[in-house]
C-alpha cells in the first residue's frame, strides 16, 4: 500500500467527520458543548460508546497481546459487567440527582474544595495520558508508513492530527461527538470483520476451520486457574475488570459526559447496561482477530515484529494488499478519533468547570465561550506534548502501559468517590492531596517489591484496587466527624 493512498484515505475519512461536525454544531453554546443540551438518544450514545471504550488501544494492542496472554483478557471483560451494573445503579442516580456537568463537582459538595480539585486533577492527568497513548498509535502508524518516507518529523505529524481533532470538536463538543462516534464505531468493527475474512481467504481456509484452528492453537485459553501469583489468574482479572469499568467509565468525565447528555436517568441506565453486554462479543472479536493474525503469520512464514503492537499494521499494510490496507487505515483512524475527540472535549469541560469555574462566574455567554475556546486549544497542546514525550520513552505494549498508569492515577479517584458515597464522614480537606499522592507512591513500592514481599506474587491490573483501598484508608485516618450533607448527596446510602 503506497504512502499516498494511506494519506488520501486519512484525509477522506477526516473530511467526512467535518461534514458531520458542521451539521451537529449549528447554534451550539456551552450547554450543547458540555452536555449536548441533554437531548442525546440513549441508543445512539450506547452504540457510539463502543468505539470510545475500545479506541486505538484495543484496535492494535489487544490483537497483538494474544501472543503473550491468549484470551485471558476476556475475564477482564466479564468483570466489566459487574462494574457497569454498579455504575448504572449507584453512580448514575447520584450524578443525575445532583444535575452535574462535571462529575467531580460531587467531591467538592461532599468532601470539600481540595478534594474537588484533587479529583479533577487526577482525571486531567489520567485522561490526558490515556488519550495521548491512544492517539500515538495512529500517529505512529502514519509516521512509519507515510511521513518517514517523505522526511517529515513525528511532531509535525502529531500536530496535524491534533489540529484536525481540535477543529471538528471546537464548536459542537459532546453534541458532535455523540454522532461522530456512531460513524467511527461502525468503521472500526467493519474493519476487524473484513480483515479476518480476508486473512481466512488468503490462508485458503474457511470460517469453521479457522475457528477450530484457533481453538487448537492454545491462543484461545481464557481461564488461568492454577497459579494465583500469575498476572493472568482468572479471579484477579475478573475483579480488576469490574474496578477498571468503574473508574475508567463511572469515575471518568470523558465517558460520563456522554451518559449525562442523555434525556433522563432511565435512558442513561439503558445505555450503560446495553453497552456492557455489547462489549463482550466485541472484545471477543478483537481477540479472535489477534489469534488469526498469529495463525496467518505462521502459515505465511512471516517473522513476528519485536513489538506486538506492530503485528496488525504490519500484516495489513505489507502483506494483504491495497484494499485490506485501506480497511485497516480506516478502522485505525476511526478507533483513534472515537477516543481522542471525546477525550479532548472532556478535558476542556473538566478544566472549564472544575478549574476555571465557568458555570459559577455568571459570565456573558460570549465571554464564557471564548474562555472555553482557549482551554480547548490549551488541552490540544498538552496532548501533543505528551505524545512527543511518549514516543521518546515507549518500550512496552501500549495496552499494558495504559492500564499500568491507570492503576496509579485512577486509584485515588476510586478511593475518593468510595469514601464519599459509602461513609458519612467529613475529612480534613486540606490534607486530601497529600493522601492522593501517598497512595500511588505506596503502590509503586508494593509493585516494585511484590515478589519479595509476597512470596513471588506479581501485581496485574488489580493494583488499581489496592491503590483505591489505600486512598480510602488514608481518608479514613483523616476523617473529621460525620457530614450532615451526606443524606442529600448520597440518597439512601
Amino acid at each position: 500500500m503506497t504512502p499516498l493512498l494511506i494519506l488520501l484515505t486519512f484525509l477522506c475519512y477526516t473530511a467526512l467527520l467535518f461534514v458531520v461536525a458542521a451539521i451537529t454544531s449549528r447554534k451550539a453554546g456551552n450547554l450543547a458543548f458540555f452536555l449536548g443540551n441533554r437531548q442525546s438518544p440513549w441508543f445512539v450514545v450506547a452504540y457510539g460508546m463502543i468505539g470510545a471504550s475500545l479506541s486505538g488501544v484495543t484496535f492494535i494492542s489487544i490483537p497483538g497481546w494474544v501472543g503473550d496472554t491468549q484470551f485471558s483478557y476476556m475475564m477482564v471483560v466479564a468483570g466489566y459487567l459487574i462494574g457497569y451494573f454498579l455504575i448504572a445503579t449507584v453512580l448514575l442516580p447520584l450524578y443525575y440527582r445532583l444535575q452535574l456537568t462535571s462529575i467531580y463537582t460531587y467531591l467538592g459538595q461532599r468532601l470539600g474544595r481540595w478534594s474537588y480539585h484533587t479529583g479533577s486533577f487526577y482525571f486531567l492527568l489520567s485522561r490526558s495520558i490515556g488519550a495521548a497513548f491512544r492517539m500515538y498509535l495512529v500517529v505512529n502508524v502514519l509516521q512509519i508508513f507515510v511521513f518517514d518516507g517523505w522526511g517529515i518529523s513525528f511532531w509535525l505529524t502529531a500536530m496535524l492530527f491534533i489540529v484536525l481533532i481540535m477543529l471538528y470538536t471546537f464548536r459542537g463538543g459532546i453534541r458532535t461527538i455523540v454522532w461522530t462516534d456512531t460513524l467511527q464505531t461502525t468503521f472500526m468493527l467493519a474493519a476487524v470483520v473484513i480483515t479476518v475474512f480476508l486473512m481466512i481467504r488468503e490462508m485458503d481456509s474457511s470460517l469453521g476451520r479457522t475457528i477450530t484452528d484457533v481453538m487448537e492453537s492454545g491462543y484461545s485459553k481464557i481461564l488461568f486457574l492454577t497459579e494465583w501469583r500469575d498476572e493472568r489468574y482468572f479471579l484477579k482479572q475478573f475483579l480488576s475488570g469490574a474496578f477498571i469499568a468503574i473508574v475508567m467509565t463511572g469515575l471518568d468525565q470523558d465517558m460520563m459526559q456522554k451518559n449525562l447528555s442523555c434525556r433522563s436517568l432511565k435512558d442513561a441506565r439503558k445505555n450503560v447496561i446495553t453497552l456492557s453486554w455489547i462489549l463482550v462479543p466485541v472484545n471477543l472479536l478483537f481477540l479472535s482477530l489477534g489469534a488469526v493474525l498469529y495463525l496467518y503469520a505462521r502459515s505465511s512464514g512471516i517473522d513476528l515484529p519485536a513489538m506486538t503492537d506492530d503485528l496488525f499494521p504490519m500484516i495489513s499494510l505489507k502483506y494483504l494488499g491495497a484494499f485490506p490496507g485501506v480497511v485497516f487505515i480506516i478502522g485505525l483512524i476511526a478507533a483513534a478519533y472515537s477516543s481522542a475527540d471525546s477525550a479532548l472535549t472532556a478535558l476542556t469541560t473538566s478544566f472549564s468547570i472544575d478549574i476555571l469555574g465557568l458555570d459559577r462566574r455568571n459570565l456573558p455567554e460570549r465571554t464564557s465561550i471564548r474562555y472555553r475556546y482557549l482551554v480547548h486549544v490549551g488541552m490540544a497542546l498538552l496532548l501533543l506534548l505528551i505524545m512527543i514525550l511518549f514516543r521518546m520513552v515507549n518500550d512496552q505494549a501500549v495496552i499494558a502501559g495504559l492500564f499500568t498508569i491507570a492503576g496509579y492515577t485512577y486509584g485515588p479517584l476510586l478511593g475518593l468517590f468510595t469514601f464519599g458515597i459509602f461513609t458519612r464522614y467529613r475529612v480534613r480537606d486540606r490534607f486530601v492531596p497529600l493522601a492522593a499522592v501517598a497512595a500511588p507512591v505506596m503502590c509503586l513500592i508494593l509493585d516494585r517489591f511484590s515478589e519479595v514481599l509476597f512470596n513471588g506474587y506479581r501485581f496485574g491490573f488489580e493494583l488499581l484496587i489496592v491503590n483505591g483501598a489505600i486512598t480510602f484508608l488514608l481518608l479514613y485516618l483523616l476523617r473529621d466527624g460525620k457530614s450532615r450533607s451526606t443524606e442529600r448527596l448520597n440518597g439512601t446510602m
